[in-house]
């Protein structure tokens, strides 16, 4: 990933912990007043959500979030295993198959989006999935308490203000489909 120049400058960096989803590291920088500072940073690699269409709704999974402690609904989404970087529309068709064992016939980009810019460098290609066909899904261990729906736009919608829809990510991604008027 190509970084930009800053006006903060990177004086030193060290990696406090490491496992094969991400990486945590401490920056020493130095600001444009000459001050110094830290950054904890989170490397995690880009990850890929589908927003698989029918009927003027979506299709959407829910699993059990650790971190949250509670079962969540959000799009399809994940990553390359243990940080591996690849063609992100090849991505959006695994995870699809993945989580909900939908083929999409057609595939549609609709951007990226960092998702915590302020304390990571994880990003997310967003993908709309049409023409779908049913299959068997391929899910990993740790989803195996995942089940799937079906929600109406309108449901989609009554969730988030509800609270019951948190995951920032396909919140957003459902900003980027209505922007492109899908």
């Amino acid at each position: 990933m190509m970084r930009a120049m800053s006006s903060i400058r990177q004086v030193s960096s060290r990696v406090v912990y490491e496992n094969p989803w991400f990486l945590l590291r401490e920056d020493e920088v130095e600001r444009p007043d000459g001050s110094r500072g830290i950054y904890g940073v989170v490397d995690r690699p880009d990850f890929a959500l589908v927003i698989p269409m029918q009927d003027d709704g979506f299709v959407m999974v829910e699993e059990f979030r650790y971190p949250v402690g509670r079962r969540c609904w959000n799009f399809p989404q994940g990553s390359f295993p243990n940080r591996a970087e690849g063609d992100p529309e090849e991505l959006a068709r695994a995870e699809l198959v993945q989580e909900t064992g939908l083929r999409a016939g057609k595939m549609r980009h609709l951007g990226f989006l960092h998702a915590s810019v302020g304390a990571s460098t994880n990003g997310f290609n967003v993908f709309a999935a049409t023409e779908l066909e049913q299959g068997p899904h391929e899910r990993e261990l740790e989803e195996q308490d995942m089940r799937q729906g079906f929600f109406s736009r309108t449901q989609f919608q009554d969730m988030v203000l509800r609270g019951e829809i948190t995951d920032d990510a396909s919140v957003a991604a459902y900003a980027l489909l209505m922007m492109r008027g899908l």
